[in-house]
């Protein structure tokens, strides 16, 4: 009689995982200014600033099974992944891993209608920072703090591979 096995959650893979970013470590005093399409700010256009725009259609991803994370993953066929709500857990790693992501991206600070947000650490812009850009943010008073911190936005795609 075999003992039963429990099936691991991923299965084994030699690829390393993507590392998660909400800072790229650069000496280029920019910033990478992100949104999801379905939080599209509306002054981006206008303003020609460099952003880059992660695609909607992911459900949630943490805490359900490697097969339909990868499943997901591997359909969307990206280098840079932006998990939905930035949850993730070890098996999306191991799934954006499988399915050729360079990196999953959260960010460091959140422009909001109100102004700028920092979940945590310093709570100003830093060179390297990633940040997301809601609807009806005040991108006039983004651009005064990249001002005032001797900053400009850079393309984040080509920062990261």
């Amino acid at each position: 009689m075999r003992p039963h096995v429990r099936p691991l959650a991923a299965p084994p893979s030699r690829l390393p995982l993507p590392p998660v970013v909400d800072h790229v470590p650069t000496r280029d005093r920019v910033v990478f200014l992100t949104y999801d399409a379905t939080d599209r700010p509306a002054a981006h256009g206008e303003l020609r600033l460099p952003v880059s725009r992660f695609t909607p259609g992911l459900r949630p991803l943490a805490g359900t099974p490697y097969a339909t994370q990868r499943a997901a993953l591997c359909a969307r066929r990206t280098r840079l992944l932006r998990p939905p709500r930035g949850a993730y857990d070890p098996t999306t790693l191991r799934a954006a891993a499988d399915c050729g992501v360079t990196a999953v991206v959260l960010w460091r600070a959140t422009l909001t209608p109100t102004g700028l947000t920092y979940p945590r650490g310093p709570h100003h812009l830093r060179r390297g920072d990633i940040v997301r850009l809601l609807p009806h943010a005040p991108t006039a008073r983004l651009l005064d703090a990249l001002r005032g911190r001797n900053l400009t936005a850079a393309r984040l795609e080509d920062y990261l591979g």
